[in-house]
């Protein structure tokens, strides 16, 4: 499967709090909250929800296409994500604005609190995805991320005006989007990716119930964190895939991501949805495990075992082509 990912390309900041965010919170104070947190480590790495899922694809040798809008400081970020076999042949170079920044605290017990500058992804909004697959293998499937809200509406509009099968992912952008925008986004996706959050907002949002995004999407994949992942389609009962146990929990950053890179390149390869849903959960727990949200390694051998501990040797087995080519 040729799948082009469209979405932000930025630079992680990623600090650590060694205390809880609860305990800093004065209840009947929150409308008046002033807090600035001592951290104890910054980590600074390749981020972005686009770079960060075409890099888990490219890892597991599906030659992504990577599509959004990045600064004139991207050439290094640039040669990283080819070695790692992602196509960064249509990302726009801005000649005005830097790479997008995403700066995150997370506490000791795995919340975050993140703030985003859009800086160059501003831009994505003036790619056409028209000339992105002109004189290119034509994609299987777009993968619509968390972007420029004009891009996302633009991208989402020329693949149903192209016949382009396309997966939303708006992500940490329902928070600026308003019902009719996420309604847009989400009518005729065949995947539909949000963690339970988001699930709940996007049903806030539109006004809908889970019956009627049912209607309207393939499939929606809901991350539950710790509890695994649920798959749902309309008319088949809620099914639930439990996510890797024991995992060290080093980095929250970029791990729905590793899920839908590893989801997608199961999908791609024609696995059933549950085995699809484990190698994503396989992909989360090497990224949770690890600083930075392109950190971890794709090591066939090892998702493997971690595969047979988690879900049993058969399971193993079935996922076992989808990792064929990789190290």
């Amino acid at each position: 499967m040729r799948i082009a990912v469209t979405g932000s390309i930025a630079t992680d900041h990623l600090m650590v709090f060694p205390g809880r965010f609860g305990d800093q919170l004065i209840p009947d104070q929150l409308a008046h909250v002033s807090l600035s947190f001592l951290v104890d480590a910054l980590e600074v790495r390749r981020g972005g929800v686009a770079a960060n899922i075409a890099f888990g694809l490219g890892s597991l040798g599906l030659g992504p296409l990577l599509v959004g809008a990045v600064g004139s400081d991207f050439a290094e970020y640039e040669v990283w994500l080819k070695e790692h076999g992602v196509d960064t042949g249509a990302v726009r170079v801005s000649a005005e604005r830097g790479t997008a920044r995403f700066m995150g605290i997370t506490d000791q017990d795995a919340n975050q609190i993140a703030s985003f500058y859009a800086g160059a992804m501003q831009e994505a909004r003036d790619i056409d995805l028209r000339q992105v697959v002109a004189g290119r293998d034509r994609p299987d499937l777009v993968l619509v991320g968390p972007n420029d809200p004009a891009a996302m509406l633009r991208h989402t509009r020329e693949c149903r005006e192209l016949g382009l099968p396309f997966a939303a992912d708006p992500s940490q952008q329902l928070a600026r989007l308003d019902g009719a925008e996420v309604r847009d986004l989400v009518q005729g996706a065949r995947w539909l990716f949000t963690n339970e959050y988001e699930a709940a907002l996007l049903l806030e949002r539109t006004g809908w119930e889970r019956e009627d995004v049912l209607a309207v999407v393939g499939t929606w994949i809901t991350t539950l964190g710790g509890a695994g992942v649920r798959i749902d389609r309309r008319g088949v009962p809620s099914r639930t895939v439990p996510a890797v146990p024991d995992v060290q929990v080093t980095d929250p950053t970029g791990v729905g991501d590793a899920f839908r890179a590893g989801f997608l390149a199961a999908v791609g390869r024609e696995l059933p949805l549950p085995d699809a849903a484990r190698l994503g959960c396989l992909l989360a727990s090497a990224a949770l495990s690890t600083v930075g949200s392109q950190s971890y390694v794709v090591d066939r051998e090892r998702l493997l075992s971690t595969a047979a501990h988690a879900y049993g040797t058969d399971a193993a087995g079935e996922l076992a082509p989808a990792l064929e080519g990789t190290p």
